[in-house]
């Protein structure tokens, strides 16, 4: 009887675990540094939300500006097909929806990227 009883008491801790933890639930995170001599810093995290992905800024985002900048993801570099919203503000939490089309947890890095000029602003590495 002792064994059965450690054996479920094993299985509630396994099950916990793995729900608490589950991608649905939180992807990945990371903390952003400047690119192409900007300054670009704070946390950022993508998580499930609805159905779908959004990418959540933290309240310690902050970027000294450029034109044209944009959410975009890439592993190497900036994946052009992901491009997919306008940075609304340069600092402070902010949340944006990530379109369908685009699978966040295919990609390493999400990147702050000048569309006008082809240049990154600043990339956080996803963990």
């Amino acid at each position: 009887m002792g064994r059965f009883i450690a054996a479920l008491a094993l299985l509630a801790a396994f099950g916990f675990a793995t729900l608490t933890t589950t991608p649905a639930a939180f992807a990945k995170s990371g903390k952003f540094k400047g690119a192409s001599n900007h300054v670009t810093t704070g946390s950022v995290s993508i998580k499930k939300k609805g159905g779908g992905w959004v990418l959540v800024l933290g309240k310690d985002f902050t970027f000294d500006g450029a034109p044209d900048p944009k959410w975009a993801f890439g592993n190497k570099g900036v994946d052009k097909k992901t491009i997919f919203a306008p940075l609304a503000r340069n600092n402070g939490a902010q949340t944006y929806k990530i379109p369908a089309n685009i699978d966040p947890t295919k990609y390493k890095k999400v990147i702050l990227y000048c569309e006008k000029f082809s240049v990154p602003l600043g990339v956080a590495k996803l963990k």
